[in-house]
């Protein structure tokens, strides 16, 4: 173990609702894979959620990995606060169950992190960033909302609903999340809220690897479209009069073209 193990850097918060297959293959790759020094929370929000015994199962040959029961109510808003909340790390990432393209692009993010960035954002639709599987009409209104977005408002992000997201553990109760608990309409009303807030922006490209494995959506076409239309509207006035708001540089391809944050 190296001597600055104890020194957690990163920590992957995963909200799960009875992903124990999804998860299970996640938390393998990360334990091969993640070379800092870093924590995983798995947050449930009931107790026989089937994420649990994949945890405890785990758990006995990577010491790095913790539950965490979100106490706060159900919904991926209250169990990132509750991650958070319990976090370590001096950056915090959070990842879906059911998506493993996220781990591939983990030291990208660092590394954009430790260039200044205080959120860095993946992104399916710019730089060579790819969205497999999933649920066919989520993708559509995925990738024309984040368009029109993009172009409508003058947001830097390409990708601002997308859950995948690091920042800075520090400075994450600057911004007062307030979404309804539908999906991940959380991580869009995060994207806006930090620009607003004028944190310095990166964004890597991400082929995003969803629900390959097992395991049905939680996409709900009414609820979702209503949650994250009225984030989309919110957001689209509130940045494009928004005159200071910062640029995102370009993700590392390769190293010796990157710009500071």
């Amino acid at each position: 173990m190296p001597k600055n193990w104890n020194k957690i850097k990163l920590s992957i918060v995963i909200p799960v609702y009875n992903e124990g297959v999804n998860l299970k293959i996640l938390l393998r790759i990360l334990k091969a894979l993640v070379d800092v020094p870093h924590e995983v929370l798995v947050v449930h929000d009931i107790a026989d959620d089937d994420s649990i015994p994949v945890v405890k199962e785990i758990q006995r040959t990577y010491p790095e990995l913790k539950l965490v029961h979100n106490t706060l109510g159900r919904g991926v808003i209250n169990a990132i606060k509750s991650g958070v909340k319990e976090s370590k790390g001096e950056y915090n990432l959070l990842i879906a169950a059911d998506d493993i393209g996220p781990v591939f692009i983990i030291k990208d993010m660092i590394y954009l992190m430790d260039k200044g960035c205080d959120l860095v954002n993946a992104t399916r639709y710019a730089y060579g960033g790819k969205n497999i599987g999933g649920v066919f009409m989520s993708q559509l209104l995925s990738r024309i909302a984040n368009k029109l977005f993009h172009l409508i408002s003058g947001t830097s992000l390409t990708d601002p609903t997308l859950g995948v997201k690091m920042f800075r553990r520090s400075r994450f109760n600057e911004i007062k999340l307030e979404s309804n608990p539908v999906g991940w309409a959380v991580s869009f009303e995060f994207a806006i809220k930090a620009q607003i807030a004028n944190w310095k922006l990166g964004e890597v490209p991400l082929i995003s690897l969803n629900r390959i494995f097992a395991g049905k959506s939680s996409f709900r076409l009414g609820s979702w479209v209503k949650e994250y239309a009225k984030w989309f509207l919110w957001g689209m006035s509130r940045i494009r009069h928004n005159n200071s708001k910062p640029l995102v540089r370009m993700p590392r391809q390769p190293i010796s073209q990157n710009k500071k944050c």
